[in-house]
C-alpha cells in the first residue's frame, strides 16, 4: 500500500512540474556559515537538492512553518542574503563511478588527487530502505584480519559489525589497514571511509595500501576536515550505499571501515544545533542513536551470498568507553575490539584489551580446530590477566607451583600475541603457534 501511495505522489508531482515547466525559487533570508534559511520555497520536499545562484549547492535539511533550512554541500563564493535559491525537483544524492576502485574519491565521484570527476557516474541514494529481515542470512563465514588476537580470540564474520574503540594513537586505524591488506586475493571489495581527516592523513593511508597492492580492491571515500560539514555527515551513508549496491547487484562480500564515528557524531551535533534541533544528552540531538543505527544496520549477510562487514572506529578520551556515543555504538554493533593506551606503551601490539573486548558471534565463524585452540587461549589469557591484577607486585618464587605455572603460560600467550603492523598471519600459522597449549590443557 505504501509503495502504491509513493508512486501516486511521484506521478502527481511530476505532472505538476511538467505543466508549470518551472521550479520553485526562494530567497536567502539568513546565513549561518553553511546553514541557510530560505523564504518563498513553498512546494519543496525534504532532502531535495537546491542551487544557490551560481555560487553553491545544497539540500533541504528542515522544513519550518515560515521557511526552509538548507545545508550547503558545495560553495564557490560567499552566499549573501537575498540570493536566489532554486529547487531542482530532485532528491539530493551522491555520485559513484565503477572506476573509483583504486582512488581517493569524495561523495560526488571526484578524484581528490587530480580534482577531476569521473565521467561514467551513477547516482547513489543517500537514504535507502533497510534490508528486510527475510533477506538476511546467518553470519557463519569468517572475515580474516590476519591479526591473531582477533581471528583466534574475538573473530569477525562476513556480515558482522565490529566496533574498534580506543584512545588516540593506540592503533585503531592500523587494525583496519591490516585487515584490508589481508583481503588480497580473497574477492572482497574494501571501502575505507575517512571522516574529518586531514589530506595528509588520508594520503598516508593511500600510500600504505598502494605499497602493499591493496588499492587494487579498495576505494578510499574521503570527506576532509576542511569540507562543508554536511558532506562529512552524508559521506558514510554514501559509502554504505555503494557497498549495498555491490552486495545486491554483484553478490560479493564488501568490507566497510568508517574512521571515525565520533567525528561524524560531533559534526552532526554541530549541524543540528545550527538548524535549531532540541539538544539532548551532551548536546547531541535526539535522533543521534537512530542516525548511527540506520548506518550500521546495513551490515549483514544477504541470502544471495553477498555480505557487508562494517568496522566502525570511535576515538575515546581517557579510555572512557561509557560516554554517550561509545555506549550507543556498542549497543548497536555485534562486539567491540577495545584498545588500551597502557598496552600500547608497554609494547603490546596490537594494544587489544582482552578483558574488555567482545565478539558476540565468537566460534560461530571459526573452524572447529581454531575454535578449540581459541577457547583454550582465551581462557588461559583472561585467567592470567585477572591473576596479574591481584599479584602484580608479588614475587613469582613465592607462588605455589600451580599459580606459577599459570602465570608462565599466560605470559607466554601474551608474548606470542605480539604482532607488528602489516605482518598478517594465516590460520595455519596461528594453529601451529598455539597448538602446544591445547596439548598441555
Amino acid at each position: 500500500m505504501s509503495k502504491h501511495i509513493d508512486e501516486l505522489i511521484e506521478t502527481k508531482v511530476a505532472a505538476i512540474k511538467e505543466k508549470k515547466n518551472i521550479f520553485e525559487v526562494g530567497r536567502v533570508s539568513k546565513v549561518q556559515n553553511y546553514i541557510l534559511e530560505v523564504d518563498g520555497l513553498e512546494n519543496i520536499g525534504f532532502f531535495e537538492k537546491v542551487t544557490i545562484e551560481d555560487k553553491a549547492e545544497g539540500y533541504v535539511s528542515a522544513i519550518n512553518q515560515r521557511n526552509v533550512v538548507v545545508a550547503v554541500t558545495k560553495k564557490t563564493s560567499d552566499i549573501n542574503i537575498g540570493d536566489a535559491v532554486k529547487a531542482t525537483g530532485k532528491e539530493f544524492r551522491g555520485l559513484y563511478s565503477p572506476y573509483s576502485i583504486g582512488h581517493i574519491v569524495d561523495m560526488f565521484a571526484e578524484d581528490k588527487l587530480t580534482s577531476k570527476r569521473f565521467d561514467d557516474t551513477i547516482e547513489i541514494p543517500i537514504s535507502t530502505k533497510p534490508i528486510p529481515i527475510m533477506d538476511r542470512g546467518s553470519v557463519n563465514r569468517p572475515l580474516l584480519t590476519g591479526i591473531t588476537g582477533i581471528d583466534m580470540i574475538y573473530p569477525v564474520g562476513c556480515g558482522q559489525r565490529q566496533l574498534i574503540i580506543g584512545d588516540k594513537k593506540t592503533g585503531k586505524t592500523q587494525i583496519v589497514l591490516d585487515t584490508i591488506v589481508n583481503q588480497k586475493d580473497k574477492d572482497i571489495l574494501c571501502i575505507y571511509i575517512a571522516i574529518g581527516k586531514t589530506k595528509k592523513e588520508v594520503k598516508e593511508v593511500y600510500a600504505e595500501l598502494l605499497r602493499r597492492g591493496a588499492m587494487e580492491y579498495t576505494i578510499i571515500l574521503a570527506a576532509f576536515n576542511d569540507e562543508c560539514p554536511p558532506v562529512l555527515t552524508n559521506t558514510p551513508a554514501v559509502g554504505l550505499a555503494i557497498a549495498e549496491h555491490y552486495m545486491l547487484q554483484q553478490n560479493i562480500d564488501v568490507l566497510v571501515a568508517i574512521d571515525d564515528l565520533k567525528r561524524h557524531a560531533d559534526v552532526y551535533r554541530e549541524i543540528s544545533l545550527l538548524t535549531g534541533k532540541v539538544p539532548g544528552r551532551d548536546a547531541y540531538p535526539s535522533d543521534m542513536f537512530y542516525t548511527h543505527a540506520s548506518l550500521l544496520e546495513k551490515g549483514c549477510q544477504h541470502k544471495n551470498g553477498g555480505s557487508i562487514t562494517i568496522l566502525p572506529i570511535i576515538e575515546t578520551k581517557g579510555g572512557d568507553i561509557t560516554d554517550y556515543i561509545s555506549s550507543n555504538v556498542i549497543s548497536i554493533t555485534d562486539g567491540q575490539i577495545v584498545l588500551s593506551t597502557k598496552n600500547f606503551e608497554d609494547g603490546q601490539k596490537p594494544a587489544i584489551d582482552y578483558g574488555l573486548s567482545v565478539s558476540r558471534l565468537g566460534g560461530a565463524v571459526q573452524t572447529k580446530e581454531i575454535k578449540k585452540i581459541g577457547a583454550v587461549v582465551r581462557r588461559e589469557l583472561l585467567s592470567y590477566l585477572e591473576t596479574c591484577d591481584v599479584y602484580e607486585l608479588a614475587n613469582m618464587d613465592e607462588m605455589s607451583p600451580e599459580l606459577r605455572n599459570k602465570m608462565l603460560i599466560g605470559k607466554e600467550i601474551r608474548n606470542r600475541l605480539i604482532q607488528y603492523k602489516f605482518s598478517p598471519w594465516s590460520i595455519d600459522k596461528m594453529s601451529v603457534m598455539f597448538n602446544d597449549l591445547v596439548e598441555l590443557d
